[in-house]
């Protein structure tokens, strides 16, 4: 299910937080999340945006760890991708954990499969199965580099079309804040790892 139809699903209306931070971009260095939630009126959008973004991005930062184990022998390439993801995409988790905070709602949906996919029914696009996070954490050298990158850009492009649809959806200028960085920082991440990928 789309964000979209989540959102009908719930007919939820809640508080919405100030603040945004930067994601992942070589180009960007991330800001700090913002210490303090508002009480401007918002819609169940935001709340399904953060309650599906935080997974994602948890994910993310668990791939770029398997990046930066040792055993994975990943190239110099890869690994400063994954410092960035990690020092991007960690304060950005703490940002939305305490936006749903304030907001008075749960950090995840109802039926949430934290394994993956599931948050009550709504997809979170470009997740990784159990099987392919497996599969990467056995791979070493230039097939773990391979392998990586094609998943991670699989990834950010969930992350971009996720924050596409809160775009649609979202009055709060905060949430449409983040959105628009998330869409700007991967899709040049993106072109990054593509060119990476290609001299692998």
């Amino acid at each position: 299910m789309s964000v979209r139809r989540a959102l009908a699903v719930s007919g939820v209306v809640l508080l919405v937080g100030t603040g945004a931070a930067a994601c992942s971009s070589s180009s960007t260095t991330a800001p700090s999340p913002a210490a303090s939630v508002s009480a401007a009126p918002g819609s169940a959008a935001d709340v399904a945006f953060a309650q599906a973004m935080i997974p994602h991005h948890e994910q993310a930062v668990e791939m770029a760890n398997l990046a930066l184990d040792p055993k994975a022998k990943a190239s110099p390439e890869v690994k400063a991708f994954a410092e960035q993801i990690k020092v991007a995409q960690a304060p950005e988790i703490e940002l939305m954990t305490e936006w749903l905070s304030g907001w008075g709602a749960p950090t995840a949906m109802p039926g949430m499969d934290h394994s993956g996919h599931d948050m009550g029914g709504m997809a979170m696009t470009g997740m990784m199965s159990s099987a392919d996070m497996k599969d990467l954490e056995q791979s070493s050298g230039k097939s773990f580099d391979k392998k990586w990158l094609t998943m991670m850009i699989a990834h950010h492009e969930g992350a971009i079309q996720m924050a596409q649809e809160v775009k649609a959806m979202s009055d709060n200028p905060q949430v449409e804040t983040l959105a628009d960085q998330i869409i700007v920082a991967q899709k040049t991440e993106i072109d990054e790892m593509n060119q990476a990928l290609a001299a692998v």
